[in-house]
């Protein structure tokens, strides 16, 4: 019979898959750049650049992904409150109080990333303080607190550490390959150099399928260990319905960070158009909510 202690181990392996699948995509591009440009110390720098991004991501990704979302620490008799909720629910779950950020944000979001639950960090937008009551705060905060102990944000904020380098190492070559020409004399066969284009144009896109790899079960699964955490499943159920009527975009939405926040960063009608229901990064609001109370 699965428990949280079998989730949170299978949490961690998917981790170190996703690493492993992380450092073979860059390997690709390595090997596509350095047979396009006949150079075989760019391979030798994509395996260099595997390893040390692997470790950044690990050790750093909680501080990376709170720059991103331009997240600042909430201090403040403002939010002692705050921060006394989440103490709180800290302990009742059995959990280090982890750090707690405040997103200048009117979009009502929350969202929790750290590597462990020693160095978690929960941070929610200024538009969900002001529009929770309390019992839906509670339900927020559990849900993110939840995922602190499954050990989600492990997995996710990997993913989304993972995606940008992908992004960034792809754009930067391809970006050379238009701008900076290519050595004319090299003798390589022109549709092994096509198809090192299309592997180098490709990686962004096989680092999101990655990303979207993370199954959607663990917001259910947050959803469910938070109501049972604050013993009222009604606070989350509330929370998540007015969250899912919020129709504007976060400002600081973007697609590496977007499965982190409890709903989309995107707004609601984002979430819910055409073929972008295919590559949800959650699942529908109603659904959640009908798990909750039925």
């Amino acid at each position: 019979m699965a428990t949280l202690y079998t989730h949170q181990s299978k949490n961690v392996a998917k981790t170190w898959v996703l690493m492993t699948m992380f450092f073979a995509v860059v390997m690709g591009v390595g090997w596509a750049i350095s047979f396009y440009y006949n150079n075989p110390g760019i391979l030798l720098f994509a395996v260099v650049f595997a390893i040390v991004m692997n470790v950044t991501s690990y050790w750093f990704s909680d501080k990376i992904v709170v720059k991103m979302a331009g997240a600042k620490p909430a201090e403040g008799q403002e939010y002692t409150e705050l921060n006394r909720i989440v103490e709180n629910l800290a302990i009742t779950a059995g959990l280090p109080k982890p750090k707690v950020y405040i997103i200048n944000d009117p979009a009502p979001n929350a969202f929790a990333t750290g590597r462990n639950p020693e160095h978690a960090v929960v941070a929610v937008t200024t538009g969900l303080l002001g529009m929770m009551e309390r019992a839906e705060l509670e339900g927020v905060l559990a849900h993110e607190l939840s995922h602190v102990g499954n050990r989600d944000m492990l997995v996710s904020t990997v993913a989304v550490v993972l995606l940008g380098f992908i992004t960034l190492i792809s754009d930067f070559f391809l970006h050379s390959m238009i701008f900076g020409g290519r050595d004319r004399e090299e003798k390589s066969h022109p549709i092994i150099a096509v198809l090192s284009i299309v592997l180098i144009v490709l990686a962004p896109i096989v680092a999101t399928l990655l990303q979207l790899a993370i199954s959607r079960k663990r917001e259910f699964l947050a959803d469910a260990s938070g109501a049972l955490l604050t013993r009222y499943p009604e606070g989350l159920a509330s929370a998540l319905r007015k969250i899912g009527s919020y129709q504007a975009p976060m400002r600081s939405a973007n697609n590496a960070t977007a499965h982190l926040y409890i709903s989309n960063p995107f707004g609601a009608k984002a979430a819910m158009s055409g073929i972008s229901k295919l590559f949800m990064t959650h699942p529908p609001t109603e659904d959640r909510i009908k798990a909750l109370i039925g």
